[in-house]
């Protein structure tokens, strides 16, 4: 009969058995699909741990997970919204510090047995432990992703790491968040072993044994972490010291991390690299790299306590909240359909056919086949075409084998299942076709009815305009239930949001099937209704076209572009013309006045350009030079085509950003109001992934909230005054404004 202690062990998820003297305790949280980590858990941990310490034949301990495919994903993030000071939030970290020190410091061999996601405090517990095996599953990776959530490993991780792997490697990880494949953690000495997965549980215990009785000697590249050289004989020994001095990349690492004067280069240029990306807007992967400098430079002890004052801080600060945020709106779109029917279900996609090669249809491609896992069959209209597409898929698998997440075998496996031809063979069998052609209705309504002509009765026609309305396209068609628009985003393999498009006549069952594809291809989907420009490229528009009316007025180019960046977007307005494409954006143009009126018509500060036949980065013509296709400064020459010529003129950044900002946010606010969107979330996900709006502001409903409804409207009313009618409030502001509410709850 169990205790009372077991059953509270059992709440949290904590078995305990005994085989030949190792004690092996799994975690299975209860009514949870992965395990997470709470104040509870912890205590529940430390508690099954003494029992292994008290009972004299326990030799060893290996420590393992009850869910399928995860070990341990991390922290309760939920919880983590329930704390409201940097106090608290500091307390809690110091109790994680102090429950993996007790880890750290247990008397008898722990074996940390990973299948499945090892991230955050998961991969903390686990370098708690003497030894660590992982199996060679693609669903096992480990990581310290906190950065991505605004906050830094809180028990220990930004201590442990960097003693067992070295300062580099393991700022290479905290500072980004990306997560390690199981052969590259045993390279970089993160995990000790890796096995197959029915094996891992029986050479677990094997290790603990062969630990506890002294047969395993475990040589570590940097240093002890923090157990020392005892148990199971940890020293190197002089051969493994003498075989790292043959390192000499290793060599130059140490010496650099072992003198002040080398610490100091290396936390001055990770800082400087860091900057250069972070552009200060991010506060997270600076603390950590205070906190890992403090531990370097003072101790473990120190460096501990470091660690808790900063996750305390950044607990409760407003960028972290913002990126908490975006993964709960992120975490809740994976759960939904994409209808209002919550019964509307998938149906089985086997098969995706491609209509039009170039980058984004061999980027298509790439996804259907590569990580939907399904053959693709790609149709272009001549050879040349379907070489481009090929060789696009041919590219991206080229790069992954040389960054080897991919091998050569595994590549020419998966570029098998793509064909192409310039023909409508192999169309027959294809559940979804996605189309990727010209921005022409009636070139659109001609390969619709082609494809019909050879597809099956439940064939779905999904479209890649990025601004023809789908209602108009569904007219070319003798199925408009199953016509859809999918929307991707250029370069498709790098780009996360799919935007899906419906219209009124849009089959459930056709939403939710698209939806589930782009969800297997490896994107975040949002579902909006159909209205020129539907929701990504509408909220463009006018931010481009903003950015187009200061140039006219005599904007610097690169002033212009550094303004947007300031602001937090990964690239300037100019810069994002040319890799867009100027006579993409040419194009859009004229439909989205069409629409909107003279608020959404283009400047014609850009006239002479267009004319002038340059297109971006594609032609290496644009507003900037371009060397072997990479962007270099501004073309002097194209001053010449624009108003006031050389003579620039001089504006502040933080004003040049904020019209051009309003533009989007004003926009956004319209699309929500006239029921494009669904939601403000649904807003604020599109915006971040799409188009790079800033994630520390959440989107632009909550930098709306942030700022404050009443103050963004008048602003909107200054710069209407002030420029014209292109800047009048969405009425859905006003509205919200008179009423006294916001986007979200408050």
């Amino acid at each position: 009969m169990a205790t009372k202690v077991e059953e509270l062990e059992a709440k949290q998820g904590f078995s305990y058995q005994v085989e030949g003297g190792v004690a092996v305790i799994t975690f299975d949280l209860p009514d949870s699909p992965v395990n997470t980590l709470s104040p509870e858990t912890g205590e529940a941990f430390l508690r099954v741990m003494s029992r292994a310490e008290r009972e004299p034949e326990v030799k060893a301990v290996v420590f393992t997970s009850g869910k399928k495919d995860s070990f341990v994903a991390g922290a309760k993030i939920d919880f983590l919204q329930t704390i409201k000071t940097a106090e608290e939030a500091t307390a809690i970290s110091r109790n994680g510090q102090e429950g993996f020190d007790k880890l750290d410091a247990f008397p008898k061999p722990v074996v940390a047995a990973i299948h499945g996601a090892c991230l955050g405090g998961g991969l903390e517990w686990a370098l708690a432990c003497d030894y660590r095996i992982a199996t060679d599953s693609p669903k096992t990776s480990l990581g310290l992703p906190e950065v991505q959530l605004g906050l830094i490993p809180g028990a220990g991780g930004t201590q442990r790491l960097p003693a067992l792997i070295g300062v580099q490697a393991a700022l290479d990880l905290i500072l980004t968040g990306k997560s390690l494949k199981p052969a590259k953690a045993k390279k970089l000495g993160v995990v000790d072993e890796v096995v197959p997965v029915p094996i891992l549980r029986d050479i677990a215990v094997r290790r603990a044994k062969e630990l506890a009785e002294g047969k395993l000697k475990v040589e570590r590249r940097h240093g002890q972490g923090f157990k020392g050289v005892a148990r199971g004989g940890k020293a190197k020994g002089l051969a493994g010291f003498l075989q790292g001095l043959a390192n000499k990349e290793l060599w130059a690492e140490v010496a650099l991390e072992d003198n002040p004067l080398g610490r100091k280069v290396l936390f001055d240029q990770a800082r400087k690299q860091l900057l250069k990306k972070t552009r200060g807007k991010f506060p997270a992967p600076e603390k950590a790299l205070q906190v890992i400098r403090v531990g370097l430079e003072s101790g473990h002890k120190a460096g501990q306590e470091a660690e808790a004052k900063a996750f305390g801080e950044l607990v409760v600060s407003d960028v972290s909240k913002r990126l908490v945020e975006i993964f709960f709106a992120t975490t809740a779109l994976k759960k939904e359909n994409g209808t209002s029917n919550p019964d509307a279900k998938p149906r089985e996609v086997k098969k995706v056919a491609v209509l039009g090669g170039g980058l984004m249809g061999g980027g298509i491609a790439y996804v259907a086949s590569v990580l939907q896992g399904v053959p693709v069959r790609v149709k272009d209209k001549d050879d040349a075409g379907v070489g481009r597409a090929m060789k696009q898929v041919q590219t991206i698998l080229d790069e992954r084998v040389k960054r080897r997440s991919l091998t050569r075998r595994e590549a020419t496996a998966k570029s098998a299942v793509v064909t192409a031809g310039t023909d409508y063979s192999g169309f027959k069998s294809a559940d979804l076709v996605i189309e990727a052609v010209f921005e022409d209705l009636k070139l659109k309504h001609r390969v619709i009815a082609e494809v019909e002509a050879v597809t099956g009765e439940q064939t779905i026609f999904a479209s890649n305009t990025s601004s023809l309305p789908i209602t108009d396209l569904a007219k070319g068609s003798r199925r408009p239930g199953q016509v859809i628009g999918m929307h991707y985003f250029s370069p498709v393999h790098k780009m996360p949001l799919l935007e899906i498009i419906t219209h009124a006549g849009t089959e459930d069952w056709v939403t939710a099937t698209c939806v589930e594809v782009g969800r297997k291809q490896g994107k975040t989907v949002i579902v909006v209704n159909d209205g020129p420009g539907f929701y990504t490229s509408r909220i463009l528009a006018p931010y481009m076209n903003e950015a187009a009316y200061l140039l006219g007025e005599g904007a610097d180019i690169a002033e212009l572009d550094k303004a947007l960046v300031e602001f937090g977007f990964p690239v300037g307005p100019i810069t994002l013309l040319d890799e867009v494409g100027i006579d993409v954006a040419q194009k859009v143009g004229p439909i989205m006045e069409a629409a909107f009126g003279k608020r959404m018509a283009a400047p014609k500060a850009l006239e002479k350009v267009v004319a002038d036949g340059r297109l971006g980065r594609k032609s290496e013509k644009g507003f900037y030079l371009y060397e072997d296709g990479k962007k270099q400064d501004v073309d002097p020459s194209i001053y010449a085509l624009l108003p006031h010529g050389t003579e620039r003129r001089s504006f502040d950044r933080a004003e040049m950003a904020e019209r051009v900002v309003l533009q989007m946010v004003n926009e956004a606010i319209r699309c929500l109001g006239e029921g494009i969107l669904r939601s403000a979330r649904d807003g604020d996900v599109g915006a971040i992934f799409g188009l790079g709006f800033p994630p520390f502001l959440g989107g632009p409903f909550h930098y709306v909230d942030s700022r404050g409804p009443a103050e963004v409207l008048r602003k909107l009313e200054h710069f209407h005054d002030k420029l014209g009618e292109r800047f009048i409030p969405a009425p859905l502001l006003v509205e919200m404004v008179k009423a006294g509410k916001t986007f979200y709850p408050r």
